[in-house]
């Protein structure tokens, strides 16, 4: 734990310097799937997608937790997103486990060598919830030993915050959150955090082809826990790596892929994400021509 505890002391700080000495260049944003950059959705757009994770760790039930994401651009500066949550568990079944509406906002539209991007959610989910967006408090693999048909009864209403700094570099970003989510029927404030690293494999030129090294990309994720209010600690916490692959293709269809491993005994040992979201411009429009067209 000493030793995970350095490496992450580490790398914030390498980070953080690394931040502050660039400027930031706008570019075409890298998708995430904990972590979030400074880049917000084209006002008018739509983007739907989904990513679920499947878990596996030595005593419990191979899990499959999914998020159906509908993100949409309200102004420059406002990103809103609702998701529906639902997950399967083997010998268990499969249940709806809740749903979250997510909004961001950016004060400085102009790029920046870090920009911040203020986050709010709000979730209604019950204790069976097993997608894993974030990691915070004590979150382990222990949570996910109560059978779900036992956990489904746990009811949580939860506000969670975000501050997240994002800076390009060239053509790679690097973006860090701090998380801190609260439980509104009592309990203590929850902390956690986000950190990704991505870039392009080729510089952007805009070409519309779907095989061009420049529509590929990849990174690396680390997030995890960082205990309570009153108990700000990594000890006991929930940690984890998970390097990305993406491939953006000219339809504005994105695919990603991204297997984690947890670093602690807390966490769980394997962890597979993989999402798909397409990106539909001027919704309204679209929507307007279908009826139009009848």
């Amino acid at each position: 734990m000493v030793r995970v505890k350095h490496a992450l002391t580490s790398v914030f700080a390498a980070l953080g310097l690394l931040s502050a000495l660039v400027f930031a260049q706008e570019r075409r944003p890298t998708p995430y799937f904990v972590a979030y950059d400074h880049y917000m959705e084209e006002p008018g757009a739509l983007e739907i997608g989904t990513s679920p994770v499947l878990g596996k760790v030595h005593g419990l039930n191979t899990f499959l937790g999914a998020l159906n994401e509908f993100e949409y651009g309200a102004r420059r500066w406002w990103t809103t997103e609702f998701y529906v949550d639902w997950q399967h568990t083997r010998h268990e079944g499969s249940l709806f486990t809740g749903f979250r509406f997510e909004n961001r906002f950016r004060p400085f539209l102009e790029p920046h060598r870090i920009n911040p991007v203020l986050y709010v959610e709000y979730e209604h989910i019950n204790g069976a919830d097993k997608t894993l967006k974030e990691i915070v408090g004590f979150d382990g693999k222990e949570d996910l030993n109560v059978p779900s048909h036992e956990a489904r009864h746990e009811h949580k209403r939860e506000i969670e915050t975000k501050l997240i700094l994002s800076s390009d570099i060239g053509n790679w970003n690097l973006s860090e959150n701090f998380i801190g989510e609260k439980n509104l029927n009592g309990g203590r404030w929850e902390f956690g955090y986000a950190v990704g690293v991505s870039r392009p494999i080729a510089t952007p030129t805009g070409k519309r082809c779907a095989f061009c090294r420049e529509r590929f990309g990849a990174g690396v994720e680390l997030y995890g826990g960082l205990g309570t209010w009153g108990d700000f600690t990594l000890r006991g916490t929930s940690q984890y790596i998970a390097p990305l692959l993406f491939w953006v293709l000219p339809s504005e269809t994105t695919i990603r892929v991204s297997p984690g491993w947890g670093l602690t005994d807390q966490s769980v040992k394997t962890l597979l994400r993989v999402g798909v979201s397409q990106e539909i411009d001027d919704i309204g429009r679209q929507i307007a021509k279908l009826f139009h067209k009848n």
